[in-house]
C-alpha cells in the first residue's frame, strides 16, 4: 500500500488500500513519489472492449433501474465516491487507482445499440451513470457518452443524466433534440459552494459557481434539469443545503435531491485519511456524526436507510432538505420521459 506523509493536492484519495481480491491485482509501476509534484501522479487508460454495458439493478432502493458506466475509475477524484470499491474487482486500489487508472469501455454505444435490436428490449430510461461519471475528462478525448446520445437519438429511447462537469454543454445539440421528443433530464451534483471545500472534496471537478452556469445553460435552453446535493456530509455541508438549492432554483432546476454519505468498505480508511490530513480539527467531529446518521457506524449497507440515514442528525437533514424544496422549487416538476417512440432497428434520422 503506497501510503502519504502529507497532503497530496490534486488528488482526493491520499493514498492505495489494500485490495481484498489480491489474487485478481496487478503490480503496479512507481507511479507514486512524495518527490514528484502532483502532476506526477499520471492517468492512464485501459482502453477495453466490453461484453456488457448496461446494468439493470435489483436493489430495493433503485429496483429496476438501467444505468451505463462508459468509464470504470474516475479522474475527478470525489474522496467520498462510493464506487471506489468497485475499483477492486479490476485488480487495483480505491485509493489513488480509482483516480488514475481508468478503463475505457470504447465500444459501449455499439453494445447499446445490439440490446436496443434485441427481441427481448423493453423500452426504460437509461442512466448516464450509476458509478463513474460520463463526462469526467476522460469523455473530452474518447467521446462514448456523445456517442451513447445519439444512440439513444435514434432509436428514441430516454436518457438521464448525472455529472459534475461542464462538458455536457458540448453535447447540446444532441440533449436539445432529445427534449424535443420527451427523452431526456440532466441533474448536476452541487456538493459545496465553498470552493476551498470543493477542491478538497472534488479536486478534479468542475467548480460550484460553473456548474450552477452550466445549469442555467441547460435550463434556458429547454432541458429539464435538477440537481443532487450529493452526498451531504455531516459537519462539512449540511448547512449549505439551503444555499445550495436556492442557488439551483435561480439557475431554473425542476427537483433536487440528496443523499447522506457513507463510508463502505476501504472508503472508510481512505476517507479517514483525507479528513485527517484536509481538516485535521473537524476530523473527529464529522466521522462522529456521519457514524451518528448509520446507528453507529460510519459504514451502512442495509437497504432502505443506507441512502438518507437514520437518527435525529439524519432527520435534521431530511428536514432542512424537504424545506429547502418546498421553499425555492414550489410548483416545479420535471416531465415524465416518453417511452413510447422506441424504434427498435432506429431507421430515421438523427435530426
Amino acid at each position: 500500500m503506497n501510503l502519504s506523509k502529507t497532503k497530496t493536492e490534486g488528488r482526493g484519495a491520499q493514498i492505495n488500500t489494500h485490495n481484498k481480491f489480491m489474487a485478481q491485482s496487478y503490480e503496479a509501476e512507481d507511479y507514486y513519489d512524495e518527490d514528484f509534484p502532483p502532476a506526477r501522479i499520471k492517468t492512464i487508460f485501459y482502453e477495453e472492449n466490453a461484453k456488457k454495458v448496461i446494468n439493470f439493478t435489483k436493489s430495493p432502493d433503485m429496483y429496476g433501474m438501467l444505468y451505463m458506466n462508459p468509464y470504470q475509475g474516475c479522474e475527478h477524484g470525489c474522496i467520498y465516491c462510493y464506487a471506489r470499491n468497485s475499483h477492486e474487482y479490476w485488480g487495483f486500489s480505491a485509493g489513488i487507482d480509482f483516480e488514475s487508472r481508468i478503463m475505457v469501455k470504447k465500444n459501449a454505444a455499439e453494445l447499446l445499440e445490439a440490446k436496443f435490436n434485441s427481441r427481448n428490449w423493453v423500452c426504460g430510461p437509461i442512466h448516464l451513470a450509476g458509478n463513474t461519471d460520463c463526462y469526467q475528462p476522460g469523455e473530452k478525448k474518447y467521446g462514448i457518452t456523445r456517442k451513447i446520445l445519439e444512440t439513444c437519438l435514434r432509436y428514441r429511447n430516454p436518457v438521464g443524466i448525472l455529472t459534475k462537469n461542464a462538458l455536457v454543454l458540448r453535447d447540446l445539440d444532441l440533449l436539445q433534440e432529445l427534449h424535443r421528443l420527451r427523452l431526456v433530464h440532466v441533474f448536476l451534483s452541487v456538493t459545496t459552494l465553498n470552493e476551498k471545500l470543493r477542491l478538497a472534496l472534488e479536486p478534479r471537478t468542475a467548480t460550484a459557481a460553473k456548474r450552477l452556469r452550466t445549469l442555467e445553460t441547460l435550463s434556458a435552453a429547454g432541458i429539464p434539469t435538477g440537481v443532487m446535493t450529493a452526498p451531504i456530509i455531516p459537519g462539512l455541508n449540511d448547512h449549505e443545503i439551503p444555499r445550495l438549492i436556492e442557488a439551483a432554483a435561480d439557475a431554473g432546476v425542476l427537483a433536487a435531491g440528496y443523499t447522506v454519505v457513507r463510508l463502505n468498505g476501504a472508503i472508510a480508511q481512505i476517507f479517514e485519511d483525507w479528513i485527517r490530513k484536509a481538516f485535521p480539527d473537524k476530523a473527529d467531529k464529522v466521522l462522529h456524526q456521519i457514524a451518528d446518521c448509520h446507528g453507529g457506524q460510519v459504514n451502512d449497507s442495509r437497504f432502505g436507510v443506507r441512502m438518507k440515514g437514520e437518527g435525529k442528525y439524519a432527520e435534521h437533514i431530511q428536514n432542512l432538505h424537504r424545506l429547502s424544496v418546498q421553499r425555492y422549487l414550489k410548483d416545479r416538476r420535471l416531465p415524465e420521459l416518453d417511452t413510447s417512440q422506441f424504434i427498435r432497428n432506429g431507421q430515421l434520422n438523427l435530426f
